[in-house]
């Protein structure tokens, strides 16, 4: 429940207009009271239904001239002396990067729990990811590095048999490709399948690196996701882990947790603390795995430089993810030890219909149901002190188009 008061000695500032935007601004609301000011570029969406958040729809906010001028606007006109700070967060890695580049500017306006430029450019190539994975001694899938600058011949031949994963390295340079076919993660089960894909990608405008992976077997159930929060001075002191029931299948969302219960794996905490505080990390991060059953280890992927699509977990799950962000850079509380959450909590952003009918472990099927009866479950999209009939009716056709892309996309990879 929300505070009798509402805090009054920051303000938050969210960039985005999706789920993952609405899910801050809820967090926000839900630990302090507050009416954060929500910057983003589509004038719909769950933000535009919200009557917990002031929303500011920027026309060409995708331009990095326009971004940065927006922004020092909403500075000027909310931030300032006489008046609480601005905490700038962001619910994309398009927004992230742009607060990044342009933190010179920006930080005159707002509090940004951010990391660098240089170590953003160094970890979202997931190429180079990997060698520090390495480094540290944290295991990830098999992966061989392909170019994808020009023409090329035939791959070759790879040290581990189909299917293979492919998926490009720099995931930023990959969004403005556009071409037929594209999927934002291939499995592909011939070696003629995996040629066609790299030449489709080759002809497009992508000319990063692109990874080939030995293929984890299992699942949805078998996938991971860990959120973690390092402080200003680069200390993990927080880490969450969920283990995913379901995953998005959507050609385009791919991979993005939508059935996650809350759960324990201490392992895990540990080795994204070794790679965390390695590289001198700060604020929050999100890693997906999978538990590759043939060794018995969990196996990381990526890294989000901010919070997921799915970070609602987090907070249904007893741990307020807005509170480490007010603690630590808006109120400078001294922070000891690491916490790790504990307990189980159901995160659906999907209706019952698609766990009972999806989820293909049937005894994590029989929990997650379990959960829902008993009243620890949560959707972050089901808020009562903003469930208007505007959006109800939203919520209502958002689960309906769950049900109807899950009829036509589901791929069973068991």
């Amino acid at each position: 429940m929300p505070p009798a008061a509402p805090a009054t000695d920051f303000r938050p500032v969210i960039l985005g207009g999706d789920i993952t935007a609405y899910t801050l601004v809820r967090t926000f609301h839900e630990a302090y009271g507050v009416r954060p000011l929500v910057v983003n570029m589509t004038d719909g969406g769950p933000i535009a239904l919200s009557t917990l958040c002031d929303h500011e729809y920027v026309a060409g906010f995708e331009d990095p001239d326009t971004f940065v001028a927006a922004l020092e606007r909403v500075g000027r006109e909310n931030g300032g002396e006489g008046r609480p700070p601005l905490l700038l967060v962001a619910a994309g890695d398009w927004y992230v990067r742009m607060i990044i580049e342009h933190k010179d500017r920006l930080g005159a306006w707002f509090t940004i729990p951010y990391i660098d430029l240089d170590l953003l450019d160094r970890i979202v190539r997931k190429d180079v990811f990997y060698g520090i994975l390495d480094e540290v001694g944290v295991p990830h899938p098999a992966t061989v590095v392909v170019d994808c600058s020009g023409e090329h011949g035939e791959e070759a031949g790879l040290p581990w048999d189909f299917p293979v994963v492919a998926k490009p390295a720099d995931s930023a340079l990959y969004h403005y490709a556009s071409f037929e076919g594209k999927k934002k993660v291939y499995v592909c089960d011939t070696a003629d399948e995996l040629a066609d894909t790299l030449r489709r990608v080759r002809a497009s405008s992508y000319d990063g690196n692109f990874l080939l992976q030995d293929f984890v077997p299992g699942d949805d159930t078998n996938m991971r996701v860990l959120t973690c929060y390092s402080d200003r001075e680069g200390k993990v002191r927080f880490g969450s882990v969920g283990h995913v029931l379901l995953e998005e299948h959507h050609p385009l969302a791919i991979g993005n947790p939508c059935v996650i219960i809350t759960t324990e794996i201490d392992e895990v905490v540990e080795q994204a603390r070794r790679f965390l505080e390695h590289i001198g990390y700060v604020g929050f991060s999100n890693f997906d795995l999978k538990y590759d059953r043939r060794d018995g280890t969990y196996k990381f992927f990526e890294i989000n430089v901010r919070l997921g699509r799915s970070n609602f977990y987090v907070t249904a799950g007893g741990n307020n993810v807005s509170e480490w962000y007010v603690r630590d850079w808006v109120r400078h509380e001294p922070m000891e030890g690491l916490h790790i959450a504990r307990g189980e909590h159901l995160f659906a952003f999907v209706p019952k219909y698609v766990v009972k009918h999806y989820v293909l472990d049937e005894a994590l099927r029989d929990k997650a149901i379990g959960l829902m009866k008993a009243g620890r479950a949560s959707d972050p999209n089901v808020y009562a002190p903003d469930l208007t009939l505007k959006r109800r009716a939203y919520n209502a056709a958002y689960h309906l188009n769950q049900v109807r892309k899950f009829r036509e996309h589901f791929t069973d990879r068991r």
